[in-house]
């Protein structure tokens, strides 16, 4: 919803009135609007670091529709509170230990669902209670179409799913489909408009002088182009300097024998 206008502020007021005790982290305001694939990448990068019986409030497509019902979503001790849109289909990669599709009567907030219902759910899961008073079980849920990498024998095509505010370029390799692929191999990782291609990942930041440009393994796990201390605004990130977007290609070259 942003972080320019008053619905944030609204949403948190509901929550604070049904339950005063409760602690609110902001995961991101700043997904761009009805994007759930991004709001998906945010929520699995940081879901794990949080304690058991975390309640997620997904405000990205929130709205109920005829094909979008309102959902409780609970695994690996955590609950997700959202519309059917899609976005919980990228959020598991196994089925969900149970699923509810919300039935609550439409109060006046109806027309602002965040605050009127899923608001609502959230404070009575963080209070303790069970999701078998907010709806029926179901089995199942809408899926979205999965953006992955392109593997074949002698290239990857990864795809950039997030820039962050430092210019950094995620995609969406993780390190074992890498690893899977070279099979002991050389790569050149061959960045868009770039004269020159990424030959080393990086385990971290640290492994980096100030100013070089490189790949690392991100602490989700996924492969990153970045600058060490480079950032929009002060000399330019790695977005920047190779004029990356999202959804555009990082392409990736294996060379040499294979070491299995």
């Amino acid at each position: 919803m942003g972080d320019a206008d008053h619905y944030v502020a609204a949403v948190k007021a509901s929550l604070y009135n049904l339950d005063p005790d409760c602690k609110i982290v902001d995961i991101s305001h700043r997904v761009a609007p009805f994007d759930i694939h991004s709001a998906a990448f945010m929520l699995r990068s940081v879901r794990d670091q949080f304690p058991m019986g975390s309640v997620h409030l997904i405000g990205v497509r929130p709205e109920l529709t005829p094909n979008h019902s309102h959902m409780v979503v609970h695994h690996m001790s955590q609950y997700y509170v959202g519309a059917d849109s899609g976005i919980f289909g990228l959020l598991f990669d196994e089925q969900p230990e149970d699923i509810f599709e919300v039935n609550l009567p439409l109060g006046e907030d109806w027309n602002f669902p965040m605050k009127g219902v899923l608001a609502v759910c959230a404070a009575h899961l963080s209070r303790g209670g069970v999701p078998e008073l907010l709806g029926r079980r179901t089995s199942g849920y809408q899926e979205a179409t999965r953006i992955a990498p392109v593997l074949s024998e002698d290239k990857i095509l990864a795809h950039v799913v997030h820039i962050d505010h430092y210019g950094n370029v995620y995609t969406n390799l993780s390190r074992r489909e890498f690893e899977t692929a070279r099979r002991g191999r050389d790569f050149e990782l061959i960045p868009k408009r770039s004269s020159f291609g990424i030959r080393r990942i990086s385990s971290s930041f640290y492994e980096m002088t100030e100013g070089d440009i490189g790949a690392l393994w991100a602490s989700n796990d996924l492969l990153m182009l970045a600058i060490r201390n480079g950032a929009n605004g002060q000399g330019g990130g790695a977005a920047q300097l190779f004029g990356f977007r999202l959804h555009d290609i990082l392409r990736i070259e294996f060379h040499g024998e294979t070491h299995r």
